[in-house]
């Protein structure tokens, strides 16, 4: 059996660290886990993720843009293998550009290659949102790797 030997990044927003968390919660995750950036504001996603104020500026922090761009700049900071990003507005209320709450753009990575970016429209909770976000977000990866 041919055993994967890839390591993945984590870039999250709405999710603060769910993701990482499930991905954590698996014995032997430190084998394959980077680890994750919690870049909740506009402004952590520029400082930590390297996301250009141009960017957040013309399409906002909820974006298929800002979501592979986050994705990059965790995949070229960690030097991992893969990664995925999650931006997204949990609620309860929308945003001043019209989204709702619960509109989450999740991105996926691979070194190499071209990140591809979904949006979901999630309902329930804040919480259940962010939850859903997370959950949806190790299903893109699964799909990925």
């Amino acid at each position: 059996m041919t055993v994967l030997k890839m390591t993945v990044a984590a870039a999250e927003s709405c999710s603060a660290g769910i993701a990482a968390d499930l991905i954590a919660r698996v014995p032997g995750a430190s084998k394959i886990f980077w680890g994750s950036f919690i870049s909740y504001t506009a402004e952590a996603k520029r400082i930590m993720l390297g996301v250009s104020q141009e960017c957040l500026n013309q399409y906002g922090a909820v974006s298929r843009e800002t979501a592979c761009a986050m994705a990059r700049g965790a995949l070229d900071i960690s030097g991992a293998d893969l990664a995925f990003s999650i931006t997204g507005l949990a609620g309860p209320g929308g945003d001043n550009e019209g989204r709702q709450a619960g509109t989450v753009w999740i991105a996926t990575l691979r070194q190499g290659g071209n990140p591809e970016a979904e949006l979901f429209h999630f309902r329930g909770s804040r919480n259940s949102v962010r939850r859903k976000a997370a959950k949806k977000a190790l299903d893109k990866l699964f799909d990925l790797i």
